[in-house]
């Protein structure tokens, strides 16, 4: 049983954190995932892996702007969220409601959301898997070209 990485309206105090989460989880911890870029949904965030590389480690070429920060190109920056862990005997039907959330289904090329397994660094340095959901492809691509970034990584800052 993978944790979940949730970076916008799922993390503590957001409103979807109350519908979706509250009572289903074990422990909610601060973290960070490399290797992303967040954009405005707009209303809710999508989180843009590198262009390069693939497995979100932060290793990847996708800062195109020579910045280090991968503005607008889907980057090599950090997402700030939560890695939520759910309770046991919650973790099936919790990951049923996270994927009609997000409107994710294995292989639909349709989705607006994919589910993917990938590590988040914890506030004390401990790297963990966790499932975190990432723009679609063309969704990606879409706000690669014309997106609005949120610079600072943290859909809590975002203006």
């Amino acid at each position: 049983m993978l944790p979940f990485f949730v970076y916008g309206t799922l993390r503590p105090g957001e409103p979807n954190h109350d519908l979706f989460l509250r009572g289903r989880t074990v422990a909610e911890e601060p973290a960070r995932m490399r290797g992303m870029a967040l954009y405005d949904g707009p209303g809710y965030p999508y989180a843009v892996e590198s262009l390069a590389d693939g497995d979100g480690d932060g290793g990847g070429a996708g800062d195109r702007a020579g910045d280090g920060a991968g503005r607008g190109r889907g980057g090599t920056g950090e997402v700030s969220g939560e890695i939520v862990t759910a309770a046991p005997e919650e973790y099936a039907e919790l990951l049923r409601v996270l994927d009609q959330l997000e409107e994710y289904a294995p292989g639909d090329p349709a989705n607006l959301y994919e589910r993917v397994e990938r590590p988040a660094t914890l506030a004390d340095g401990t790297v963990v898997r966790a499932w975190v959901y990432v723009a679609a492809p063309a969704v990606a691509a879409g706000l690669r070209a014309r997106g609005k970034p949120i610079e600072s990584g943290d859909w809590r800052l975002r203006g």
